[in-house]
């Protein structure tokens, strides 16, 4: 048996979901303990982060469990089980003599049916002798005759003609956003004229919190980054922002997550949910295995409790 390894989160929901994430399984195959719920304090202060201990299941406590549920359920079987027929008869009932008759229904004799006769089909043939002079046939034109295959739009990359402007004012946004949440950040653009990105790199030392909860707070940067620029840009621009290649790290964790996951379906034959996902982190684990050979996956939910379901390929649920 593993030993515990203590995790800390602002609640004890993310506590467990760092746990998960560090063994790299679904939080149903933990076995944790709580040892500080955490508190929110008084406007900030005396918060106190929730501590839990956690380890992996064992193997064998799954089947423990299961064998304690079949020896209730036998249990319950062994009781012996009164039942009672009652067969539908006539009473009646003589009211001067106080004299009570009991009239069983009469049995209905089963009537065989005769099976109708089939006569044998008689084929006759036709003979139809073709006619001269028939109307020529007519014949569609050419045009309509040749298969009419979907045409794939490309998309068209128009770099923006005010792309200084688009630079300089997105720079002064960002320093305007970070200076309201007294953060000291460093503020890195590029634009890729190739696809059309602006790519924003922040550093500092206190990334952590940008990132906040799984990524939550940089894509919310990223969302309000992305409204604002294409505001002032006269071409659409997409806009990314990354810190200390978070989003690189957070990959590389969600396929690994994939894999483990589905080598575990793969071996036991049961759907496992995984935690509630972002699009982009449910992208990633689509694309992990869409090329599995024993499972598939869907999405179930709606936002932002949308999870990935990882199923076997040969079962329906």
């Amino acid at each position: 048996m593993e030993e515990y390894q203590e995790f800390k989160g602002a609640t004890v929901d993310d506590a467990i979901s760092e746990a998960s994430i560090a063994f790299s399984v679904p939080s149903t195959d933990l076995v944790y303990e709580i040892v500080e719920g955490g508190s929110a304090g008084f406007l900030g202060i005396g918060k106190k982060q929730a501590v839990i201990k956690a380890r992996l299941k064992g193997e064998n406590e799954d089947e423990l469990l299961k064998k304690a549920e079949e020896s209730v359920n036998n249990e319950e079987t062994k009781k012996p089980k009164f039942t009672m027929e009652v067969k539908e008869e006539q009473v009646k009932v003589d009211t001067y003599n106080n004299k009570t008759s009991i009239n069983k229904k009469p049995e209905q004799k089963k009537v065989k049916k005769d099976k109708p006769k089939v006569e044998p089909k008689v084929e006759t043939k036709v003979e139809t002798k073709a006619v001269e002079n028939k109307a020529p046939k007519t014949e569609a034109p050419k045009e309509f005759k040749k298969e009419t295959k979907p045409v794939k739009e490309e998309r068209v990359i128009v770099t923006p003609s005010n792309l200084d402007e688009v630079l300089s004012k997105t720079e002064e946004f960002l320093k305007d956003l970070f200076a309201a949440m007294k953060v000291d950040t460093k503020i890195d653009i590029k634009f890729n004229k190739e696809y059309n990105d602006l790519d924003v790199d922040l550093s500092g030392e206190e990334m952590g919190l940008l990132i906040g909860k799984r990524g939550a707070t940089l894509d919310s940067i990223q969302y309000l980054t992305s409204l604002y620029t294409n505001k002032i840009s006269d071409q659409y621009v997409r806009v990314k922002i990354d810190t200390e290649n978070y989003r690189g790290r957070r990959k590389k964790t969600l396929e690994h997550l994939a894999r483990n996951v589905a080598r575990k379906v793969a071996k036991t034959r049961r759907p496992v949910y995984l935690e509630p996902m972002n699009p982009y982190e449910r992208r990633i684990i689509h694309s992990a295995l869409q090329n599995d050979r024993f499972v598939i996956t869907r999405s179930e939910g709606e936002d932002p409790y949308r999870k990935v379901v990882i199923v076997p390929k040969d079962k329906r649920y």
